[in-house]
Parts: C-alpha cells; sequence; structure tokens
C-alpha cells in the first residue's frame, strides 16, 4: 500500500529517512540541505524514530562520528551539501576505504568562490573518485525511493552511498509524493548488515591502522574491484526494488532512444525538461531520445556506449565544470567510454546553470538545434559550449 501526499525533496529524503529508522544521524546545517536534517530531528524528538541524533560543530565532524558509529555496528545517514561536502572530502574516502555502509542525502549546491547557495553539480562532482556510489535523483519522488533503495544497496555491498537532489529546483519544490508504508520499507530494507564491529571484544581487530609500501596498494586493489564487482549487483538491486516497491527504475533510464537520430545525455532534474522537450518534438516527426543515468559512481560506461552508439549526435548536459579545458565531468566520462568503440556518434559538451541559472525548455532545443549542425557539418570546431552565458562576460 502507498499514500499519496505532497512534499518537497528535502521533505521527501527526510520522510525516508524516518521509515528507514537509522540508529544514528550525524550532521550540521547547511543550505539547501538543512531542513533534510531538521525536520528529521522533529522525529526523534517527538519519538517516531529511535534514532540517536548527533548535532556536531562542522561537516567534518559528522562524517567523522558517522564513520565512529558505523564501525561500532550502527546503521548511519547524514547529509549535507556544498562547501558542506567539501569539508567533509578529507573524511570520504575513510569511509569509503573502510567499507562502511553510510548513507548521505546530499542537496547539489554550487562551489564558492563566490559564494552561491544554488544549484550545480560542482559539490558532488568534486567527490566523484571519493569511492562513494553516486545516485542522481530528476525529482522527490526519485529522492524518496532511492534513498531507501541506497540503504538496501550500501549495506548489501558495503560501499557508502550518496543520494543527491538538485538544489531548491527539487529540495524546496512541492510535488506528488508516492510514499509506503512503515512497515513495507522496513521488510524492504531488511535487518541491518554491517561488515565488522569494533566494538566486539569476542572478535578484536584494527581498524583504519597504518599501512606502507608493503600492502597499501593491495588494499586500493581490493576496494577498487569491489566498485566493479558493484556494477551487477547494483542492477540486481534495482530490479528487486522494482518487484517490491511496484515502480520502473533503472541505472540509466531511456526515453525514445529505440530509433533516435539525436539524444540529450542529462543528470538529475534537467532531465524532465529534456524529456519534455522530446515529446513536443516527437508529435513533429524528430527522431530525439533521452538518456537519463542515475547512477554516476560507479559509471556504466559499456551500457552507456550500447544505448548511444546509433545515433547521429550526442548533446551531453553538464552542470558542472572540470576547469580542466575538456569540458564537464559527464562528458569527459561519455566521450572516454566512446574510446575505441567502432561507432563514433558526433559529441558535444553543453555546460550550462552553474550557480541555479535557468534552463530553459528553449535553451535545451537550441542545443539539439546545435548538435544537428555539427553531426552534418563535421567542421572541427570546438566540442564544449557554455550556455546561456552572456554575451560580454565570454571573454
Amino acid at each position: 500500500m502507498s499514500n499519496i501526499v505532497a512534499k518537497t525533496g528535502n521533505e521527501a529524503m527526510a520522510e525516508a529517512m524516518r521509515q528507514i529508522n537509522p540508529d544514528v544521524v550525524a550532521a550540521y546545517p547547511i543550505s539547501p540541505a538543512t531542513e533534510i536534517v531538521q525536520i528529521f530531528s522533529t522525529f526523534v524528538s517527538g519519538g517516531k524514530v529511535d534514532t540517536i541524533f548527533v548535532p556536531t560543530e562542522s561537516e567534518h565532524s559528522a562524517i567523522s562520528a558517522c564513520i565512529g558509529a558505523a564501525a561500532a555496528g550502527a546503521r548511519v545517514m547524514t547529509s549535507t551539501s556544498s562547501q558542506g561536502l567539501a569539508l567533509m572530502h578529507e573524511i570520504l574516502f575513510i569511509a569509503s576505504g573502510l567499507r562502511l555502509p553510510i548513507v548521505m542525502c546530499e542537496v547539489n549546491r554550487a562551489l564558492s568562490a563566490p559564494i552561491n547557495i544554488h544549484c550545480d553539480h560542482s559539490d558532488t562532482m568534486a567527490s566523484r573518485d571519493a569511492g562513494w556510489i553516486q545516485i542522481f535523483s530528476e525529482d522527490s519522488q526519485e529522492a524518496y525511493d532511492q534513498t531507501i533503495l541506497a540503504m538496501k544497496i550500501s549495506e548489501d555491498l558495503f560501499i557508502p552511498v550518496m543520494v543527491t537532489t538538485d538544489g531548491f529546483i527539487i529540495s524546496h519544490a512541492m510535488s506528488r509524493l508516492e510514499m509506503y508504508e512503515n512497515i513495507d520499507v522496513q521488510n524492504y530494507i531488511g535487518e541491518h548488515k554491517t561488515p565488522y564491529n569494533i566494538l566486539d571484544i569476542d572478535k578484536p581487530i584494527t581498524v583504519g591502522s597504518l599501512v606502507l609500501q608493503d600492502y597499501y596498494m593491495e588494499i586500493k586493489r581490493q576496494q577498487a574491484d569491489a566498485m566493479m564487482k558493484a556494477k551487477e549487483k547494483i542492477k540486481e538491486l534495482y530490479v528487486d526494488f522494482n518487484k517490491k516497491m511496484k515502480k520502473n527504475y533503472n541505472v540509466i533510464e531511456k526515453y525514445f532512444m529505440d530509433d533516435a537520430e539525436y539524444a540529450i545525455v542529462a543528470l538529475g532534474s534537467t532531465a524532465g525538461t529534456a524529456r519534455y522537450l522530446c515529446e513536443k518534438l516527437r508529435e513533429k516527426g524528430e527522431r530525439v531520445g533521452i538518456v537519463k543515468p542515475r547512477v554516476f559512481r560507479p559509471f556504466f560506461a559499456t551500457e552507456i556506449v550500447e544505448i548511444l552508439e546509433n545515433v547521429k549526435g550526442i548533446a551531453v548536459l553538464d552542470r558542472s565544470d572540470m576547469m580542466s579545458s575538456s569540458g564537464g565531468h559527464l562528458f569527459n566520462e561519455i566521450k572516454s567510454a566512446f574510446y575505441r568503440n567502432n561507432r563514433q556518434p558526433a559529441m558535444r559538451n553543453y555546460i550550462y546553470g552553474l550557480g541555479g541559472r535557468d534552463i530553459t525548455v528553449g535553451d535545451i532545443e537550441d542545443m539539439l538545434k546545435d548538435i544537428k549542425n555539427f553531426a552534418i557539418s563535421k567542421e572541427k570546431t570546438p566540442d564544449i559550449k557554455y550556455i546561456t552565458v552572456r554575451e560580454q562576460e565570454k571573454k
């Protein structure tokens, strides 16, 4: 059974946390993610969960407390955004290196400088190589569902998971949400699983010890191997979630891709805007499709290529910039995935929406027109474009 309610993205994630009922939540407030733990704290004070809530003095301390709790055998969650995630950066590697099942509700927000509290994916992408599974959500429903799914993924694989939403666009926007009964969520996630318990005096172990040239590389190779093997397990867990919760999710969503000549690839909320455009263009007979990766880490390169290799042109939309002169993060992943592939569609990167700048249906339609011209002309023009930048500021 399910209940239909109206919730913002932050409320949806907080409700998912309530139904998961973790043992420990440690957090420090930061916009636009503050509401998630603020709302959850009312569930704690109201006796709706059995959680120990730890309000720390910083995000660095919050993730450190999460690691301590998870290592002691607790089911653990947290939430953050932007500079908060950046402050956690040092400790993210420890959480993944120790194979601790921690779930983070992360709200995508620009990084300073200059100071900006609105959406782009710079914060999440800056942590893409920290060994965490990363899942992007298009709307409140996906944020809710995938937060619940993330707990299952994390505890089955012993890899920390961050589930993201787009700041303000989703976090503070109210929409229709189908919620499950508490018992259904508990039955789905099942009994808590932990790789070890440092407080188990009958099985004393050393965790996080000093490892130098002798075995460090072997340990990191094992960690990398676990992420590689996680791909198939994540697919299986999405299938299992769909069956039990009557959903239709997958690691990469395809829309009108079976006969598409041109494809738009986008993460998060922008995929919804692109889908609307796709429907309108299909009515006019244009063969356009949408590809929305839900799971960014690990990156499903083989699957992406299988979906995209037969199109004429690919418009890859990035709400972040690597500052490397080679484009955005998603673009570089897809470009790398096509290396040595027999088919090489025309591909161009469109960097957009930094600091929360709006992206409209018209903007995306302009990108499609551009990628079509790019594919037909085969001109050696730049394969990276910055969208909606003021003319006088391009210099």
